[in-house]
């Protein structure tokens, strides 16, 4: 069973930086992809961000193109979502997934880490 751990959320200013992590324990193995979402109160979670197993690939949601890099050090088996320009829309709590297929949907992502606030101030 794998587990995933999120860290790096708290509160900055708009306009700051984050840099979320999620660790990846237990019985690791390949997956087709690593995905970021998030929620933010009274909202459907959101797809933010996702990348291949191999790094090769990255996809974006259009809310944070431009502004958020999504990479991975496997030999860690951690996954990093960077966060500038912060925007107090960016708000919410984000969740790292492991999924069988790179995409977009959640339905597509099978292990959830249990997420971790990140608040903006404007």
């Amino acid at each position: 069973q794998v587990q995933l751990v999120e860290s790096g959320g708290g509160l900055v200013q708009a306009g700051g930086s984050l840099r979320l992590s999620c660790a990846a324990s237990g019985r690791t193995r390949n997956s087709a992809a690593t995905g970021w979402f998030r929620q933010a109160p009274g909202k459907e979670r959101e797809f933010v961000s996702a990348i291949t197993w191999s790094g090769g690939s990255t996809y974006y949601a259009n809310s944070v193109k431009g502004r958020f890099t999504i990479s991975r050090d496997n030999a860690k088996n951690t996954v990093v979502l960077q966060m500038n320009s912060l925007k107090p829309e960016d708000t919410a709590v984000y969740y790292c997934a492991r999924g069988t297929v790179f995409s977009d949907r959640p339905e597509h992502y099978t292990v959830w880490g249990q997420g971790t606030q990140v608040t903006v101030s404007s």
